[in-house]
């Protein structure tokens, strides 16, 4: 029994091998690491930023959401027009000293981009215009090296 069931797994490590060597490569039109350099350093990186564009309750949605519109338009886009998602989310802040959260409705702007000087400028600049259109103190920016295939 024992000898049986040492054949069945080696068997299936075999098979397992053979299907994953098997599987077809990638059809990348851009490479998610830089293999120019030899280092293999990851290219792509991910930034969240998040936005507040509203009180969650009590408030006019259509004109923050025109708002937020022509700040996509005028400031983002420009930036980084090959591309970028955006999500709507429901966030919650709470100044230092308040009682309560701040609850809001929020986007979430997801951009893939390679870490390059320009592309951090226009992520901070995107931040320091939504803050000065806004008057909001902050705007959260995540970023994270990613394994990322087009």
């Amino acid at each position: 029994m024992q000898r049986i069931r040492h054949a069945l797994v080696v068997f299936v490590m075999l098979l397992i091998t053979a299907c994953a060597s098997s599987a077809p490569a990638s059809r990348s039109t851009l490479s998610a690491v830089d293999t120019a350099s030899g280092g293999g350093a990851p290219i792509w990186f991910e930034t969240r930023l998040y936005f507040g564009v509203g009180p969650a309750d009590g408030h006019s949605a259509a004109d923050d959401e025109a708002r937020w519109r022509r700040f996509l338009d005028d400031v983002v886009t420009p930036r980084f027009p090959a591309g970028l998602s955006v999500v709507d989310v429901y966030g919650q802040w709470k100044e230092p000293g308040e009682a309560s959260p701040e609850r809001l409705r929020s986007k979430e702007l997801l951009i893939i981009h390679r870490n390059t000087p320009a592309d951090r400028a226009g992520i901070e600049a995107i931040r320091d215009a939504w803050k000065q259109r806004t008057g909001d103190h902050s705007v959260l920016r995540v970023t994270q090296a990613v394994d990322a295939s087009f």
